[in-house]
């Protein structure tokens, strides 16, 4: 008879199968070992922080809307499109780009008749607003004032206080408008001009310098004429900047907006609700690219650079593993549960780190949206939209990172044999990936081909391309990292043998753990290269700015005044002793249209031949040949544009009108003074203010001058460069949060580098090493961190420069030393310090 035994399992074998499943082995691993993935918390949770900031503000940008202020009470408003638009063909596709116009859009002032004859419509007003001063009989002016149709009253709210709404050659001031320096308004006067009504005032319009009837006060800021006085005057007569048309009463502000734009027939865009806010002006539409072009294209940047850091930093984390994962397998897990385990780990640690990053990331958005609003860049009122979309992105993306970058790195130990990945976990592998390699070579390979190209090329084609220079270097870097530190502990070991003992050990380690090594320099070049492209780019454009203005400028005095010089300041300039040029200056912008979109370019307009009070540097041509139609161009915007002396420009004017003006000359030295030279008239109704706010002069002196405005010399004239300022704001605000972020990193990995090798500093203290010659080593091996990434992101930084700078000033990029020294210091510093601390930490106990 047999009989069959049954032997139970041994009361240890449920709980070690237990612990080789998945999940148990991710929730044991961050349990018992959470240091193993703080590092990783930190990546991601930083990597998390700039997506979602620059998300907030791409999305701030495509949902920008503002309530109307201006045409509040109207409710539905006929105007002229903000933007301009461009259709590009992509081949098969077309797409279509638009950019805001400089000044404002008018539509015809004859529209406001067909709007008001639609049924439903009680009124429409050929709205307009323009800047006024009231001149005093000693000579004086107002501060500008808001001038409008007294038609404008009826959406705005303004009432009389006194006497009666204008007619012809009649005017209406508002009594709580200021006309000069300790001047008040009284009672019944007009705006503290000392007109009472039925008086007289003098009044310095877009239209001239003409005298008025005060008809009446208003208890409201401004000055309003008649309906057909205001077009008149205005500097644009027959256009309006928009036309508010007001429903009957119980009529239905939709149905009349629908019969309003069937009326109208394409000649204006009909706005209701939030969008009545468009017609007043380009303000949100400026501010829509502005937050769409920083939260995409610096975001696209920077979030790259943080996911591919982060991605770096896990791998980091997971390779550090490898004994971890050789044993375990050894014991018989299999590698699905070590991908599985992985995996679950990062299911663990990056949802939490991509929530709480966010919120630093809401901060940086908030923060910069603030300085952007501070700046005039942002309108009062826009506000930052807050929306889950950026969030949900961040973690998704943190997420991904964490799930490839570990997967990736867990690869090659999961399907290695048992036996021989405990052997490989001990001795960091000599041999470079196969897939790896070839990738980093065709990157760099790339690299210089577009740094050829650039160098080729000029203007924005330049900058454009230089870009594709320094993110294609980058990933060189990144992919060929193995290489480069073994070429770099190579190039030091000679320097490093010949510093003793710690020397020596520095550049051993260095050499047999080139991985290791890699991964330190790896975040170090990534901040050096992207901090000092964004820097030094602002320092070789300000100089070659400042240069080519010094350069430019032959006047002798410069009368300013923001608010607007007289129409007639270089007649009357020209009168005084002593005198032979005087030429005003009015700047603003136009838009010259490239490959895919409408680019700004400064532009001023003269009142004669600036060749008189300027130096522009001519290449050919003649600028005494400027006249109506005509136009003079900085020579690399002509050739961006693609046009010689002799053919015609087609650019876009202020109010966004299409022009074609014959180019006569080109110069040098437009990034100082100006891109577009163009004579006065030809800017006639295409601008709000048509002041000159600049008047050069050449002879004379200071004391004749100074009726005219505010007097300095030479060295006071500045170019009209707004987007440049904004840029180079921007170009400083990004070096720092990539900057910031890149030296995070950085610190991080060097961090988890260090306290990785505690057991390979405890060895070398019980062999004979002492603490001074182990942190000297340490020291050593993070200065080699810190000097091989400085040279490398410099030489990137270098590459980048060279050909943008080129393109954009005609001159090779200037680095400041102290600013670079700087840059330097801060780079040793932190390698030094990020090394240190945790070296003593890790020898405090041997």
């Amino acid at each position: 008879m047999s009989s069959r035994t049954h032997s139970a399992p041994a009361s240890g074998d449920a709980p070690a199968r237990r612990s080789l499943r998945p999940n148990g082995l991710a929730r044991a691993a961050v349990r018992f070992k959470p240091s193993s993935f703080v590092g990783t918390f930190v990546a991601l949770l930083l990597a998390a922080a700039v997506v979602s900031g620059c998300g907030l503000l791409l999305q701030t940008g495509a949902t920008a809307s503002l309530p109307a202020a201006r045409y509040a009470g109207a409710p539905v408003v006929a105007a002229a499109d903000q933007e301009v638009h461009m259709t590009v063909d992509l081949g098969e596709e077309r797409d279509e780009t638009s950019s805001p116009v400089p000044d404002r859009a008018r539509l015809d002032a004859a529209l406001a008749g067909t709007a008001a004859g639609v049924p439903g419509v009680a009124r429409a007003v050929a709205d307009v607003a323009f800047p006024v001063r009231i001149l005093t009989p000693g000579g004086g002016a107002s501060a500008p004032l808001t001038a409008s149709g007294w038609g404008s009253t009826s959406f705005t709210g303004a009432a009389l206080t006194s006497g009666r709404a204008p007619g012809a050659g009649e005017v209406v001031i508002g009594t709580d408008t200021h006309a000069g320096a300790g001047t008040h308004a009284g009672a019944g006067t007009a705006g503290g001009s000392g007109a009472g009504v039925g008086e007289r005032v003098v009044l310095r319009t877009p239209g001239g310098e003409r005298e008025f009837t005060v008809s009446g006060t208003s208890g409201s800021p401004g000055v309003w004429f008649s309906d057909a006085g205001a077009l008149a005057v205005s500097g644009h007569p027959g256009k309006a900047d928009a036309i508010p048309v007001l429903p009957r009463e119980g009529a239905d502000a939709g149905a009349v907006a629908d019969r309003v734009a069937a009326a109208l027939d394409g000649r204006a865009r009909v706005l209701t609700g939030d969008d009545r806010a468009l017609a007043e002006g380009t303000a949100v539409p400026a501010a829509r690219e502005l937050l769409m072009g920083l939260g995409g294209s610096f975001g696209g940047v920077a979030t790259m650079v943080a996911v591919f850091t982060a991605a770096g930093t896990v791998a980091l984390s997971v390779g550090q593993r490898s004994r971890e994962f050789a044993l375990l397998r050894a014991i018989g897990a299999t590698p699905r549960q070590l991908r599985r385990s992985i995996a679950t780990e990062a299911l663990l640690v990056a949802p939490l780190a991509g929530v709480l990053g966010c919120l630093p990331g809401t901060a940086l958005a908030a923060w910069w949206f603030g300085e952007l609003r501070a700046k005039g860049a942002v309108p009062e009122g826009l506000a930052l939209d807050r929306g889950v979309l950026p969030y949900g992105v961040a973690v998704a993306a943190v997420v991904v990172t964490a799930l490839l970058g570990g997967l990736l790195a867990a690869r090659r130990p999961s399907r290695t044999e048992p036996g021989r990945a405990l052997a490989e976990a001990q001795v960091e592998r000599a041999a470079v990936g196969r897939v790896r390699t070839p990738l980093g070579i065709a990157a760099l390979v790339g690299g210089t081909v577009f740094a050829g190209v650039s160098a080729g090329l000029s203007g924005d084609d330049a900058a454009n391309t230089a870009l594709g220079v320094v993110m294609l270097y980058m990933l060189a870097v990144a992919l060929l990292g193995p290489v480069v530190a073994r070429v770099c502990a190579g190039l030091a070991g000679t320097v490093l043998g010949r510093s003793g003992a710690s020397g020596h050990l520095a550049a051993a380690n260095s050499r047999t753990n080139a991985r290791r090594l890699a991964s330190a320099i790896t975040p170090i070049v990534l901040a050096t290269a992207f901090v000092s492209t964004l820097l030094f780019l602002h320092t070789s454009t300000d100089r070659a700015a400042e240069n080519q203005r010094r350069a430019a400028v032959t006047a002798d005095h410069v009368v300013a005044d923001p608010a607007g010089l007289p129409g007639d300041a270089a007649e009357r300039a020209a009168r005084q002793p002593g005198v032979t040029a005087a030429v005003t200056v009015l700047r603003t912008s136009v838009l010259v249209p490239s490959d895919v979109q409408f680019a700004p370019a400064s532009a001023q307009a003269v009142s004669a031949d600036p060749s008189r009070v300027q130096d522009l540097g001519v290449r050919t041509g003649a600028l005494a040949d400027l006249r109506p139609g005509t136009v003079a161009v900085d020579q690399r915007l002509a050739d961006s544009a693609g046009v010689r002396t002799g053919e015609r420009l087609t650019l876009r004017m202020p109010d966004g009108g299409e022009a074609k003006p014959l180019v006569v000359a080109t110069y040098a030295r437009g990034l100082g003074v100006a891109e577009v030279t163009l004579p006065r008239s030809d800017l006639t109704g295409r601008v709000t203010s048509p002041y000159p706010t600049e008047l050069l002069v050449r002879g004379g002196t200071a004391e004749g001058l100074a009726a005219l405005g505010a007097v300095t010399g030479p060295d006071a004239a500045a170019a009209h460069a707004p987007e440049r300022e904004l840029s180079a704001w921007a170009n400083r605000t990004m070096a720092a949060v990539l900057g910031g972020f890149a030296a995070v990193a950085a610190a991080n990995t060097l961090v988890m580098t260090v306290l990785h090798r505690r057991r390979e500093l405890g060895t070398l203290r019980l062999i004979g090493t002492t603490r001074r010659q182990v942190l000297r080593m340490v020291r050593l091996e993070a200065l080699l961190v810190a000097v091989g990434g400085l040279v490398l992101g410099s030489a990137i930084a270098l590459a980048t420069l060279v050909p943008m700078t080129n393109g954009l000033t005609g001159e090779a990029p200037h680095v400041p030393p102290l600013l670079y020294g700087s840059l330097a210091t801060g780079v040793v510093a932190l390698g030094l310090v990020s090394t240190a601390l945790p070296a003593r930490a890790a020898l405090r106990r041997r």
